[in-house]
C-alpha cells in the first residue's frame, strides 16, 4: 500500500492569518473611537478618509478560506457528506453559541435586564440573517461549504484552463461590484428577496476571493516563485493605492456625493484592485515570515504569532465583547479628539488582547474549544482510556 503523502505546513499562512484578523480589528477599533470623535474634527476627518484602507481585511478572510479549504480537501477522497457535516458542526455551533453569548451581554448592557421572549425572537432573527456582531462572514462561509464541491468539480475538470476560470470569474466580480456601486443605489430593491437584497452576505459577490484562493493553493509553487520576482511591483502597487483610498473616499463624498454606507463600502471597483494586491502583498510578508523562522526569529514574537493563528477564528467570534468593553471605557472619557486619538493603539491592544485572552481560554480549557472551532474531544478520550487502564 503507497504510503500517504505528508501535507507540508505552510507558516506563511499562520501570519496572514493573523494580518487579516489583526486588520479587522483595527479596522472596528477605529470605529468605536471614529463614533466618539465630535463631527468635523479633524481627528474624525482623518479616521474616516483613511477607514478604506483597513477593508482589504474582509476580502482577504475570504481568499483565506478559499486557499485553506482546497489546500486541505482538493487532494482527498472526496467524501463530502462527511465535509459538510464536519464543516457545519465545526462552524454552525460556534455561530450559534456566540450569537447568544453576545447577544445576552449586549442585552444586559442596554436594559440591565432581559426579555426571554424578545431574547429568542432577537436571537432568532440573528442567527437566520448573520446581521448582529459581524457574524455575516460565517453566514458567507455556510453558503462556501455547500458550495465547495462545486468549485473542486470545476478545477479538476478543466485542468487546462486554471487561468481562463480565474479570468472568468474577476470579470464576474467586477461587473457585480460596479452594479453595486452605480446601479443598485437607484433600484428600490424593497420587494427584492433578502439574499439578493443584503448582498453583503451573499457569496456570489465574494466568489472571486473564494475562486483565486483555491488556484493559489493548486498552483502554489508557480505563485510564490511569480510573488519572490514581482514582489517590488505589488508591494508597491499596494502601497500607492492604499494611498489611493484616501482619494476614492473624498471622490465618493464630494464628487458623486454617495451615502455614508455607500463610500465605505467595500464593494467598489477601485478597492477589488487594491485588495487583490494587498492580498498579494499579505502572501509576499508571510513568506518573509517563514524564512525569518529558519533564521533565528525570536521564540516570543513566534509564540505569540502562532497563538493568534491558532485561535484566529475565536478571534473573530467573540471580538465584539472587548469592543463592548471599549465602548463602555471610551463613554466615560472626555478628551481632545487629537488626544483620544492618541489613544487608538492602547485602544487596539485593548480589543486585540482581550479577545486573544477570551479566545486562548476556550482552546486551553475543556470544553470550551467547540466555542472556536476547536473541540478537545481527544483529551476526554483520552481519559477514558486512562480510566480504563487504570480500572483493569
Amino acid at each position: 500500500m503507497a504510503e500517504r503523502k505528508k501535507r507540508r505546513y505552510l507558516h506563511e499562512v499562520d501570519l496572514m492569518r493573523v494580518m487579516f484578523i489583526g486588520g479587522v480589528l483595527l479596522n472596528h477599533t477605529t470605529t468605536a473611537f471614529e463614533n466618539r470623535l465630535v463631527d468635523t474634527t479633524n481627528s474624525q476627518l482623518l479616521l474616516e478618509a483613511t477607514h478604506l484602507a483597513l477593508h482589504f481585511t474582509r476580502m482577504g478572510f475570504m481568499f483565506m478560506t478559499g486557499l485553506v479549504l482546497v489546500l486541505n480537501y482538493y487532494n482527498r477522497d472526496h467524501q463530502w457528506l462527511r465535509f459538510w457535516k464536519k464543516r457545519y458542526i465545526s462552524s454552525g455551533v460556534p455561530y450559534i453559541a456566540w450569537n447568544a453569548i453576545i447577544m445576552i451581554v449586549a442585552t444586559l448592557i442596554a436594559s440591565g435586564g432581559i426579555d426571554w421572549p424578545k431574547y429568542w425572537a432577537h436571537l432568532g432573527n440573528a442567527l437566520q440573517y448573520g446581521n448582529e456582531y459581524y457574524m455575516y462572514y460565517i453566514v458567507v462561509t455556510f453558503q462556501l461549504y455547500l458550495l465547495f464541491p462545486a468549485i473542486v468539480y470545476m478545477f479538476k475538470k478543466l485542468p487546462d484552463h486554471h487561468f481562463a476560470i480565474i479570468g472568468i470569474s474577476a470579470g464576474v466580480q467586477l461587473f457585480l461590484i460596479t452594479g453595486i456601486k452605480y446601479w443598485l443605489p437607484h433600484i428600490d430593491t424593497s420587494n427584492w428577496l433578502w439574499w439578493f437584497r443584503a448582498y453583503g452576505n451573499n457569496v456570489f459577490v465574494y466568489q472571486f476571493y473564494f475562486v483565486v484562493g483555491g488556484f493559489v493553493a493548486i498552483h502554489y509553487d508557480d505563485v510564490v516563485a511569480f510573488i519572490e520576482k514581482h514582489h517590488k511591483f505589488i508591494n508597491w502597487m499596494a502601497g500607492l493605492m492604499a494611498i489611493g483610498t484616501v482619494f476614492l473616499f473624498f471622490g465618493d463624498r464630494d464628487i458623486l456625493q454617495l451615502s455614508r454606507k455607500a463610500i465605505f463600502s467595500v464593494h467598489q471597483p477601485f478597492i477589488f484592485i487594491y485588495d487583490c494586491f494587498m492580498i498579494l502583498f499579505v502572501l509576499w510578508f508571510g513568506l518573509q515570515y517563514a524564512k525569518a523562522r529558519q533564521h533565528g526569529l525570536p521564540d516570543w514574537l513566534d509564540n505569540l504569532i502562532q497563538a493568534f493563528s491558532k485561535v484566529s477564528f475565536g478571534i473573530y467570534l467573540c471580538q465584539s465583547l472587548p469592543i463592548f468593553a471599549l465602548n463602555a471605557i471610551l463613554a466615560h472619557i472626555s478628551l481632545p479628539a487629537w488626544l483620544l486619538l492618541l489613544l487608538l493603539p492602547v485602544g487596539y491592544l485593548f480589543v486585540a488582547g482581550g479577545a486573544l485572552l477570551i479566545s486562548w481560554f476556550c482552546f486551553k480549557v475543556p470544553p470550551f474549544g467547540i466555542l472556536i472551532g476547536r473541540p478537545q474531544w481527544h483529551l476526554f478520550s483520552k481519559g477514558a482510556r486512562s480510566h480504563v487502564k487504570s480500572n483493569a
